[in-house]
């Protein structure tokens, strides 16, 4: 007996079917386009676990109804699952453009990537990417590394001015990374990524806004602490010259803006909030400079280099435009982390660009 689909497969049940006239320029239509091209690759992997296939598959709407062409799936070489998509914009008019600046222009390409699925084929799989995440060494595995070469390849043909990149939950996990191995190349690369996890504990979550920050507060004096301590300054001398060469991997990526969308009540992503308004607090206060120190680690990150692993903190990131979704009716769990919330037209965003200075 073949299973029925679920609801949240149907694009034309819970798929953003109000958007058919697109405007690229407009922020809301971009985020909803690109969360409905990762629920396409959801689609994708539960369509290859289903058996559909041909006119049975229902992934291909997902981007077909907004003009995008599937070019290339991205599989996990352990389980064989389908972990992220390449597609191509098919323009129906070469010309819409030409009263636009290039900024509000459709990308030519999106590299999607889907997060964990919690299926008897993948869920051990992506239960092992989930734990290198927490420990800092996502970079290391298969998974990510065939994506980053994919990613390459696309953008060395094409332009990284000419692709997007997005993720939802652990996919925003990968894509976050190879957003900022790129922009250390000088690739700087538009980026999306929804409900991107923060290994921390869910400070946010407390509903006293004092006790907040006090847990703010001691995280960032001990961190800060902990990097002065173990880390020191990296320098180097030569023969002629006592001068000291200071390279910051967290600072070269400050021009890089990626945009993270995320819900205070999804307790994977709602770090984020907690990470930047602090920055801004600290700054205010006149002391943004143990904020500096503190906002380039983590407490694992510390231990790691204490042990000799040059592993940096996965994801922090110095500059973001941060929009988080505050409807009311988005607050249990499933809601709140799920890639759905992102193409609802009744959001209740709020959004603030946050630079590191």
């Amino acid at each position: 007996m073949v299973k029925a689909p679920s609801k949240s497969e149907l694009f034309d049940v819970t798929g953003p079917i109000h958007l058919n006239n697109v405007n690229w320029s407009e922020p809301n239509h971009r985020r909803s386009i690109t969360a409905s091209l990762i629920q396409g690759v959801y689609v994708l992997e539960h369509d290859r676990q289903r058996k559909r296939i041909d006119h049975n598959a229902l992934a291909p709407i997902w981007w077909q109804f907004f003009d995008f062409r599937l070019i290339q799936m991205l599989e996990d070489h352990v389980d064989s699952s389908v972990v992220g998509a390449v597609f191509e914009y098919q323009s129906p008019n070469t010309n819409q453009h030409d009263h636009i600046p290039p900024e509000s222009w459709p990308p030519k390409y999106v590299i999607a990537f889907r997060g964990s699925v919690f299926k008897p084929d993948t869920q051990l799989r992506d239960g092992q990417l989930g734990a290198k995440l927490s420990l800092n060494r996502l970079t290391h595995d298969t998974r990510y590394q065939t994506s980053l070469k994919a990613v390459q390849k696309v953008i060395s043909q094409a332009g990284a001015q000419n692709v997007w990149l997005a993720g939802h939950s652990l996919g925003a996990a990968i894509a976050l990374q190879i957003g900022k191995s790129e922009a250390r190349e000088g690739f700087l690369v538009d980026t999306y990524l929804f409900n991107p996890p923060y290994p921390s504990v869910p400070i946010e979550m407390l509903n006293n806004p004092k006790h907040k920050a006090r847990f703010h507060l001691a995280s960032t004096l001990l961190i800060a602490g902990l990097s002065v301590a173990l880390k020191g300054t990296n320098t180097h001398k030569n023969s002629s010259t006592t001068t000291t060469e200071h390279y910051d991997p967290f600072t070269t990526l400050c021009t890089w803006i990626p945009n993270l969308f995320v819900n205070p009540y999804d307790p994977i992503c709602c770090g984020y909030t907690g990470y930047f308004e602090h920055r801004e607090k600290m700054k205010s206060w006149g002391v943004g400079g143990i904020e500096r120190i503190a906002a380039k680690d983590t407490l694992v990150s510390l231990v790691s280099g204490a042990f000799g692993k040059d592993d940096e903190a996965l994801h922090l990131i110095p500059s973001a435009v941060l929009v988080k979704n505050l409807h009311p009716n988005k607050t249990e769990f499933k809601i709140a982390h799920g890639i759905h919330q992102w193409w609802a037209p009744d959001l209740n965003l709020q959004s603030q660009t946050y630079n590191f200075s």
